[in-house]
């Protein structure tokens, strides 16, 4: 797979062939909840490898927005089709939007727009960090396979993509061997990825120095920043669990939460501006401004991509395969009375750790009303009856079911 170049030269041209719409879309989703990772680590580790990398994968989603375009126009042949395929465009047109948003917070590292370092000491540190490992010839990984390595199962770091020159490898399975000189986005616990990575490069993996604000309005703008961008992806994959499992209510919550980051967009631009009186220079509040208005697109693009289910289209059933064959996982796990996971905690059951799976939402039907709890704390409550709605690998998905059936 070659992305074409950001710059539109004839030699990017792109033409029609005939191609799986499931295939694209399983890859347009991938990229762009990819790229959203990318986006925001290439901010908190002051990366510009990392923001490059945004750039070349922002490249490879117009080619394949193109692609997908293309096809759906040529299976478009009657007002029946057309209505079917209209939310289609709608996911097409979402990922792409997600793409460019992900390349604008990226070009704030890679232009200096300027940032606060307070951004990075609030931002809390992760459950998993993302890293770009490029791979050194004499490295112990060089030239042998995902298996041998058994990367994930020794270290708990997964390889999610991997360029090679201008080609990408997005979901490599345990017979990926790996190259010298091979990018490696990989993604694991932090101490994790701080081995992989310097068994992979010989170098020692590096945080950036952070520092504390004493300006409160600054403060409450990038902690205003911080909870859109949290939203924001939580909207993302709202939506497209949606889309798999042909849910209204749960694009109803994606409308809820697009509605929310708005409201958190207007109270952030207060913030903000107040701190630029007090701020030694405005400029670095720049890049601030740049990262709220890409996280707003981010989370419109999310209602795009529920649109079709929010309006009664339903989901074409090419979108529900792409999105249940995409290389991140989404499931929904009832929770059956008598099993493991009926009246614990997430904490008491460590999910995260002993799956490998994150629960994003929670469905619970109480005197026949439906509630849904958005990202659940750990010392929530699972009760027998309640769905889970959750993301990861498939085998963490079947480990879920196991411990909830």
């Amino acid at each position: 797979m070659t992305p074409g170049g950001r710059g539109g030269d004839a030699d990017d041209r792109v033409e029609y062939e005939p191609v799986s719409v499931k295939e694209l879309l399983g890859e347009m989703k991938d990229i762009a909840e990819l790229l959203i990772d990318l986006s925001y680590s290439s901010v908190l580790f002051d990366s510009r490898a990392l923001a490059e990398e945004v750039l070349e994968l922002e490249s490879e989603m117009d080619v394949l927005q193109l692609k997908a375009r293309m096809s759906l126009v040529m299976a478009g042949r009657s007002p029946e089709e057309a209505e079917q395929l209209a939310p289609i465009f709608g996911i097409v047109g979402a990922a792409e939007k997600i793409s460019d948003a992900a390349g604008d917070i990226a070009k704030v590292v890679l232009e200096d727009i300027g940032l606060p370092t307070a951004l990075r000491s609030s931002l809390p540190d992760p459950v998993e960090a993302l890293a770009r490992a490029e791979l050194a010839a004499d490295s112990a990984y060089a030239d042998r396979t995902l298996a041998d390595i058994n990367l994930e199962t020794e270290t708990g770091v997964r390889v999610l993509a991997i360029r090679r020159s201008d080609e990408w490898v997005l979901n490599p399975d345990r017979e990926t061997v790996l190259r010298a000189d091979d990018v490696l986005l990989c993604r694991g616990p932090d101490d994790g990825i701080a081995g992989v990575y310097e068994t992979a490069t010989g170098e020692p993996f590096e945080r950036p120095a952070v520092s504390e604000s004493d300006i409160a309005d600054l403060d409450r703008a990038v902690e205003t920043v911080v909870l859109m961008k949290n939203v924001s992806e939580l909207a993302v994959d709202l939506a497209y669990g949606s889309v798999l499992f042909d849910d209204p209510e749960l694009a109803r919550e994606v409308s809820e939460l697009e509605v929310e980051v708005d409201a958190l967009k207007s109270r952030f631009e207060a913030w903000a501006l107040r701190a630029a009186a007090e701020v030694e220079d405005p400029v670095t509040i720049r890049g601030l401004l740049h990262i709220a208005a890409s996280t707003e697109v981010i989370s419109d693009a999310a209602l795009e991509i529920s649109e079709g289910v929010l309006r009664g289209l339903g989901s074409h059933p090419v979108v529900q395969a792409a999105v249940e064959a995409s290389d991140e996982v989404l499931v929904s796990v009832p929770v059956a009375a008598g099993s493991d996971l009926a009246d614990t905690t997430i904490r008491e059951q460590e999910l995260r750790t002993t799956t490998g799976m994150l629960v994003i939402a929670i469905r619970r039907e109480s005197a026949g009303e439906t509630d849904w709890l958005l990202t659940p704390d750990p010392g929530t409550t699972l009760r027998a009856g309640d769905t889970l709605i959750a993301k990861g690998t498939r085998t963490g998905a079947e480990r879920l079911r196991n411990l909830a059936g």
